[in-house]
């Protein structure tokens, strides 16, 4: 049978599915779960696979939340990504309930071909992107080795090749210090808030003097029970970015050091807890990539240039870290107006949009005919391995600087909670 005519039965599958496929993505988006805590979007993908005859393993590699389907005899090993954590508060803003049954319709359709089927596919319910690296740790476990390809799409306000990605790194500060009455003995009070504020400033007075391709953001979690109570304990969480692994670590650190500084101050203890592993820069697999756009193209997707994009629009993902490695690809289709931001209220109703359902089947189709000509191209599979391969050194050393501590940049805290 042709690659074209394995192209067209499966974007053929997916149309007769298509109302299911949508229909699981509302749901999953009517219920957003937080990172780690996907049971319902987990279950839901797994029975509408096991409807299919398609069997998945849930628990897998570590996490609750994850699962696993592997089918196909011999050949190239394709594996395809569905998420579907959400955000705090806004739920899906980042539309991974187009993603989850994006790469699912993916999967089955491929599923479907049967003996037809020219390579093999591992489908992967990965949890906790937004949090956590659930990719990281899955990979940790095994979940991508003997792959030969990773891919998965992700919803945007444009429709580009890759994502423009650079590494993060999350670090959460909390001081403990000594309550006392804010007014009749507060000079018995170390206040845990003053070393927050300090920190935090210092950390915004930092910003004024990294690099244009640098980003450093957080929140103060906790900040104190009474305002008459000199705060015991108080934290803060911030996101450190960098473009790479190679500027991230400098750069983290610098935070560190005003993180420490608050506690200098202050005199309050400080418990300081970096994330287990880096969020890495993508390697995109521009083979496999412009076979994506090519796919994507032949359903009437047309794709902005990268080098239009003006500087700095750039996020982060675990998809980075299986980019590092196994060949990768993470293209972006657009459900929102250019206007519209991931990671933003107005893009969750973008998410469950018509567009946003529009993703899910060009979504789903692009994938799966881009997987197809992995498995039967064997000089593309071959260009994506040398590709991949000419900076396997640099990824090698990327993810053993994904899970290197940060040394103290001095001594911090004076009397503590003593």
């Amino acid at each position: 049978m042709s690659l074209e005519s394995l192209k067209k039965e499966v974007s053929d599958a997916i149309d007769n599915f298509a109302g299911e496929l949508i229909e699981l993505s509302h749901a999953i988006h009517a219920e957003p779960e937080l990172a780690l805590e996907e049971f319902k979007a987990a279950e839901r993908l797994t029975a509408a696979a096991g409807s299919h005859g398609l069997s998945a393993t849930r628990k897998v590699f570590g996490l609750e939340t994850s699962y696993l389907a592997e089918f196909g005899e011999k050949g190239t090993r394709v594996a395809i990504l569905s998420e579907y954590d959400a955000l705090p508060g806004i739920g899906h803003a980042c539309g991974h309930n187009i993603i989850a049954t994006s790469g699912f319709g993916a999967a089955l359709a491929l599923f479907k071909l049967g003996s037809k089927l020219p390579g093999r596919v591992r489908y992967l319910g990965t949890p906790a992107e937004e949090r956590f690296g659930g990719k990281e740790i899955m990979a940790r476990e095994g979940a991508f080795d003997g792959a030969d390809a990773a891919m998965m799409i992700h919803p945007s306000n444009l429709n580009l090749t890759t994502m423009p990605c650079i590494a993060i790194a999350e670090v959460e500060a909390t001081y403990h210090g000594r309550a006392a009455h804010a007014s009749a003995m507060p000079y018995r009070g170390l206040n845990a808030l003053d070393a927050v504020v300090t920190a935090y400033q210092s950390i915004a007075q930092l910003r004024q003097h990294i690099r244009n391709t640098e980003r450093i953001h957080g929140i103060i979690t906790e900040g104190g029970m009474a305002a008459n109570i000199v705060p015991e304990r108080a934290s803060c969480r911030f996101y450190v970015r960098a473009a790479d692994t190679v500027e991230l670590a400098p750069l983290k650190a610098r935070v560190q050091a005003c993180l420490e500084a608050g506690a200098l101050a202050t005199g309050c203890r400080l418990e300081l807890r970096w994330g287990e592993c880096d969020y890495l820069d993508l390697k995109t697999s521009w083979p496999i990539a412009d076979a994506f756009e090519a796919n994507a193209s032949r359903l009437g997707r047309e794709f902005t240039p990268a080098q239009s994009l003006p500087p700095g629009y750039a996020g982060s993902t675990d998809m980075g870290n299986v980019s590092h490695r196994v060949p990768s690809i993470h293209p972006m289709l657009a459900v929102a107006p250019p206007g519209v931001i991931i990671h933003n209220p107005e893009f969750t109703r973008w998410a469950a949009s018509p567009e946003g359902d529009r993703a899910v089947l060009d979504g789903a189709k692009s994938l799966a005919m881009t997987a197809l000509d992995l498995m039967s191209d064997q000089q593309l599979m071959d260009t994506a391995r040398a590709d991949f391969s000419a900076t396997a050194t640099m990824s090698e050393s990327a993810l053993r600087k994904s899970r290197e501590k940060v040394s103290h940049a001095h001594a911090h805290g004076a009397c503590g909670c003593a």
